[in-house]
């Protein structure tokens, strides 16, 4: 998220696509009401009216799967009126003519044909949206969970780049996370294929961390099979399935099946392909879910030992830093201890690690931190913030040390809530100083890529973080120069080898603390980060956005149309994938699944999902709050007033919906024309039956939920994004028929 919800009283028009705020994210969208209050034109694209549809001033029906189709209709339409920031293109964005080129292939007319919104309303939203100065583009995993999904999520910015929208307070691109920390997970990397702080897998980024950390580097290696494991991406989320169930996969993990599986707070039923998840997890021989309430996918289990539900601490029953969506840390206190027999996170994780063997190398930099400040034993989660601050240094943590953060916390009416400036003894400071924090001096970046203001207020140009020369011989450098920089023009990340270059004076003592170091890798000081803001140098570059990503398969975003396209027609001319092999190490189809059949003409309905207000995520714990059970209390189809006719079905009559992968659910109608005829819409945070058949059996005493339903991933489609294996969760195809 390039700027922030309060930001948003600046602008003028902001685009909503691929997201419900009115559901998902109901504070965000108190601070939308009331840009619109103040003058902003709200306009929703959405393959259904959502109720964040009747809070705009329009409303544009897209079909799912197709926002790349959309957004190069409108740039088609920017290009041919000239009403594009040339300057900003040209000074601060690498590729951009191959932009320009794709576009020209997608006049209003045939976008229109693709996304189905009118040739007419793509130009009307492209003038309107290039008049207005700034607009803000907000976006959800109605644009993330596709086939397409990397892709999507760059060409919005590349829009915005196109408008010059990006760097400017009102504008960005503004991505709404659906939990209070989503954002910190992704900081931290609670993910497959890197290190926390984005650092990647490759032995340098190993090397900074067994340096932090004060472990040997061969050491570490010799926690893993080989050095090519060490460095290589993982499972993911939505593909350790795969790793089970399919021999094949062997070859991309060591050459073994995977074995066990642990969860820790995360709700297994929101990704798709139910059915295969259990049938994966009944063939592992360990199976560990950490969860305050029981994870859904546990109750799908039938298996009868080796299965453990550990009851973990609620957030109310724990303490530390959460990141939320606009890159604020802020300090969540304690309110209770926790109840019963439920532990905080870190005594399952000290554990784990206990009897993995390493727990003295796990712990020994807290040790260390506590000791410089004077006490024998580590204070968790304190001394655990502070040393994520010292080791993070890619994004800039090196400010947010625990006592910024509470103090913040505990004075948080101190800060303008509209640009979150402090006052009083926090003058100068933004709140939750977002990253990147460069250092205890610095305020935070409320706002990402502003390059019109000085680095010490939270100015930057765009990272780079590819070279400072692209592979066809182009510079990645821009011309312009940050205020008070003693250096004119772009400059690559500051290191000990380049400092002196760029103007950074440093004594011989300095020199030596930091040989060999970048900004990224220093340990134990933070010297060249420092050096460099006095410098008024952004510490990782001034560089340009790459709008064509030359490491990629597709360089620059292509529409490409979902596996199971409703529009089968356009699949010869708008093809998927070619098959990728160990993505996240699994193979997964793509081209050939899409070739595989005709699949409209089995499943003739495009099925879309999304989220209730009164329930989150999987519904684990809202469907067990009696209140929040009564106001959404069943689960549901949205059908079409016409489709409902030809089934023969009203309102509570109860229809079997069969996806593509042979499973099926039994859910209740309900008729509306928030969808279109060709469409139906189920919510996501229900489970607990089973294609007709309840589980309720199988959760421990105490612990059912007031209200159980089908699982929408029960039957969605195959199909993950081809860079991050996110599954393609909000197209897919189905068929009805009246139980």
């Amino acid at each position: 998220m390039t700027n922030h919800l309060g930001d948003m009283m600046f602008s003028k028009y902001i685009l909503i696509i691929g997201a419900n705020p009115a559901v998902n994210h109901p504070v965000s969208m108190v601070h939308i009401l009331r840009a619109k209050e103040s003058g902003a034109k709200l306009v929703c694209i959405d393959p259904r009216f959502t109720k964040t549809a009747a809070k705009c001033d329009e409303f544009h029906r897209i079909r799912s799967g197709t926002d790349i189709a959309f957004a190069y209709g409108l740039l088609n339409h920017i290009i041919e009126k000239k009403l594009y920031d040339e300057k900003f293109l040209k000074e601060r964005v690498y590729g951009y003519e191959e932009i320009i080129k794709e576009a020209k292939k997608f006049p209003p007319e045939v976008a229109a044909d693709v996304c189905g919104i009118p040739a007419d309303e793509i130009r009307h939203i492209a003038e309107e949206m290039a008049s207005a100065k700034p607009a803000s583009l907000i976006w959800n995993q109605g644009l993330t969970q596709h086939t397409v999904g990397t892709s999507n999520t760059r060409i919005m910015p590349i829009l915005q780049m196109f408008l010059g929208n990006i760097g400017k307070n009102g504008g960005g691109v503004n991505i709404l996370r659906g939990h209070d920390n989503v954002q910190g997970a992704s900081d931290m990397n609670n993910l497959a294929d890197s290190l926390p702080g984005y650092y990647g897998l490759g032995e340098p980024a190993w090397r900074h961390f067994c340096k932090h950390w004060g472990v040997e580097y061969d050491w570490m290696l010799k926690r893993f099979k080989d050095k090519e494991m060490m460095e290589k991406t993982g499972f993911a989320h939505s593909t350790w399935k795969f790793g089970v169930l399919e021999d094949e996969n062997m070859a991309n993990n060591g050459g073994t099946k995977l074995r066990a599986l642990v969860v820790i707070g995360s709700g297994m039923t929101t990704v798709s392909l139910l059915d295969l998840q259990r049938k994966a997890m009944d063939m592992l021989d360990l199976v560990v879910f950490v969860d305050p309430y029981v994870n859904d996918l546990a109750i799908y289990s039938d298996r009868k030992d080796n299965l453990f539900m550990l009851p973990a601490a609620s957030q109310m029953e724990t303490a530390g830093s959460v990141a939320a969506t606009n890159r604020s840390y802020q300090w969540r206190s304690k309110v209770m201890e926790p109840l019963f027999e439920c532990r905080p996170d870190e005594e399952f994780l000290f554990g784990l690690a206990d009897r993995l063997g390493f727990l003295k190398e796990y712990q020994w930099r807290l040790y260390d931190i506590a000791k410089s400040k004077g006490r024998d034993k580590f204070i968790w989660p304190d001394d655990a913030t502070t040393e994520l601050t010292q080791s993070i240094r890619s994004i800039g943590l090196q400010g947010m040390s625990p006592e910024r953060l509470k103090a913040h916390q505990e004075n948080w009416h101190m800060f303008d809530k509209v640009t979150l400036e402090g006052t009083g003894p926090f003058k100068g400071d933004y709140y939750g100083l977002p990253w990147p924090c460069w250092s205890d001096k610095h305020p935070g970046t409320p706002v990402m890529y502003n390059d019109s203001i000085p680095v010490m207020r939270g100015g930057m140009g765009f990272r780079v973080n590819w070279g400072v020369t692209s592979p066809d011989g182009q510079s990645m450098l821009t011309n312009r120069t940050l205020p008070n920089a003693k250096f004119e023009g772009g400059h690559a990340p500051v290191s000990a080898a380049n400092a002196e270059s760029l103007g950074i004076k440093l004594t011989e003592e300095e020199k030596q603390a930091v040989a060999g170091t970048t900004f990224a890798m220093g340990i134990g000081n933070n010297i060249l980060v420092e050096k460099a803001l006095e410098a008024g140098l952004c510490p990782y570059g001034n560089g340009k956005a790459r709008a064509k990503v030359w490491n990629w398969y597709d360089q620059i975003p292509l529409h490409r149309e979902p596996i199971h396209s409703f529009r089968g027609d356009l699949v010869s001319k708008y093809p998927s994938f070619p098959d990728k092999k160990n993505l996240f190490r699994a193979n997964i189809k793509y081209e050939s699944r899409q070739k595989e059949k005709d699949w409209v003409k089995e499943f003739p309905v495009n099925m879309l999902s999304g989220r209730l207000v009164a329930h989150m995520g999987t519904g684990a714990e809202t469907r067990s709050a009696k209140y929040l059970a009564e106001v959404e209390g069943e689960m549901f189809v949205e059908i079409h007033p016409d489709r409902a006719a030809e089934l023969n079905v009203i309102n509570g009559d109860k229809v079997w919906l069969h996806g593509t992968s042979g499973t099926k659910i039994l859910v209740p109608v309900k008729i509306s024309t928030r969808v279109d005829y060709n469409s139906v819409w189920l919510p996501q945070n229900f489970s607990g039956l089973d294609q007709g058949k309840s589980r309720l059996e199988n959760y421990p005493e105490g612990t059912k939920p007031y209200v159980i339903g089908e699982s929408a991933n029960m039957i969605s489609s195959y199909g993950f994004d081809y860079n991050s294996a996110c599954p393609e969760t909000k197209c897919g195809l189905c068929r009805i028929e009246k139980a």
